[in-house]
């Protein structure tokens, strides 16, 4: 796999921001997509009244996308036990995916999987545009859903 250009795709999809900022789900993050958890240094701050806006280094914001890229590569194996022998572009699809929903809700996706496990990757693009997930966040599952129909 290559992790320099997946790692570019989840950028260029989340943004980067050098601050806490509270995300679409109103949620305390920073960085690349980083969702603020209670061993993160930076949660003692999200008790300040003002901690949106707060500044958050370079070097932490690398360390933190990639400690997260580490957890989304280990939760795809777990949810794709092939993952590694899926095509790269279906590996990328579904790391991106989970990198914006997590393993808990990409679980939920059991129809795209069945189509991945088949490698029905135009009926695995058609499940991922049936959801929630694709009304929400449209540009972004339409873009991934193409290239999955494409395999």
């Amino acid at each position: 796999m290559n992790l320099q250009k997946l790692q570019a795709e989840i950028t260029a999809d989340e943004g980067r921001v050098d601050e806490i900022y509270l995300c679409s789900e109103g949620h305390p993050t920073f960085g690349i997509g980083h969702l603020i958890v209670q061993s993160d240094p930076e949660y003692k701050s999200l008790c300040l009244d003002n901690f949106v806006g707060i500044k958050v280094s370079e070097t932490r914001i690398r360390e933190a996308f990639e400690s997260d890229m580490s957890v989304v590569l280990k939760d795809c194996e777990i949810l794709y036990p092939d993952f590694y022998e899926l095509p790269e572009e279906a590996q990328h699809i579904i790391a991106n995916m989970c990198f914006q929903l997590g393993r808990p809700r990409l679980s939920k996706f059991k129809m795209m999987k069945a189509a991945v496990d088949a490698r029905d990757f135009k009926e695995a693009a058609n499940q991922m545009l049936d959801s929630l997930w694709a009304k929400q966040t449209p540009n972004r599952a339409n873009r991934l859903a193409d290239r999955m129909a494409k395999l």
